[in-house]
């Protein structure tokens, strides 16, 4: 996938940088950052690019401190695996005390139940992001064996394999982009379950057999955007997992879901990530 670069330097880091990730990360289209001292490198895919809305991001920060100084570099990235590196140098990572989440090339442990194998290339989805963790450890406290169960941008499937591993059945997983779609397939193979991958968004639910479970690790505008349809595709009485935002996006997704008859049951955070729980 073509990535673009954009390199903003700030004149004060704090707290003008991490309100720009979350501007350009959960209200917008940005999918990775890197801090630096000056201040931000964030990428988006190309086609999502959208100058307009780099512009409005940058001059709400500049209007909350006349004296702050925000310039930027926009480059285009050569298409090539940018998690390449990071992927051969990651660590295992170990979710409570019931799960590793590895790589094809690290060790398999046998003292814990489960053990995932994840080559996650360019997609989300390693259990190094709490989100992740939050969504893994949601699911080893339910009863999912049997159930009917859809991941929604799946990334590498990571949550997909796991349910299915724990008994769910049938497991479905959708994800908009091509390379997440391939990547899935391949952790697919890697951890031998059986899961049905589609290339698309919430359009491809078109009310067939409800779900008993559905999962949603995204962001909050699409979670927010989409939540109707995952209600009527939900089984009454069914779950709906959510994660992707902020502990501060709580209360929004609360009052999406509740005129639609879900009522929120619990929810987790681990550094200020959030994940809920709602009942339909």
């Amino acid at each position: 996938m073509q990535y673009t670069q954009v390199s903003i330097t700030l004149s004060a880091t704090e707290p003008y940088r991490d309100i720009l990730l979350y501007a350009l990360g959960d209200e917008g289209p940005y999918d990775s950052f890197e801090e630096t001292d000056e201040g931000l490198n964030a990428f988006v895919p190309t086609h999502l690019y959208d100058s307009a809305f780099l512009q409005q991001a940058l001059d709400e920060v500049r209007a909350m401190d006349p004296a702050l100084r925000v310039d930027y570099h926009v480059e285009a990235m050569p298409d090539i695996n940018y998690n390449a590196a990071w992927e051969r140098d990651r660590r295992p990572v170990v979710v409570g005390d019931f799960c590793q989440v590895r790589a094809p090339h690290h060790p398999r442990r046998d003292d814990l139940p489960y053990d995932i194998v994840i080559d996650a290339k360019m997609s989300f989805g390693s259990a190094n992001h709490p989100t992740t963790y939050l969504m893994l450890s949601y699911l080893n406290g339910m009863d999912i064996a049997g159930k009917r169960l859809l991941d929604m941008g799946c990334g590498t499937a990571i949550l997909a394999i796991f349910a299915a591993l724990r008994g769910a059945v049938p497991v479905d997983a959708i994800d908009i982009d091509e390379w997440a779609y391939r990547n899935a397939l391949e952790n697919i193979r890697l951890n031998n379950v059986d899961i049905n991958v589609s290339l698309g968004d919430a359009t491809l639910l078109d009310g067939g057999e409800p779900y008993d479970i559905i999962l949603a690790n995204i962001n909050r505008n699409i979670l927010l955007h989409d939540m109707a349809t995952y209600r009527e595709v939900l089984r009454s009485g069914g779950t709906l997992l959510l994660s992707g935002f902020y502990v501060e996006d709580i209360s929004a997704l609360v009052a999406a879901a509740e005129p639609m008859g879900m009522r929120l049951m619990s929810q987790q955070s681990r550094d200020n990530w959030a994940a809920i729980e709602f009942r339909g």
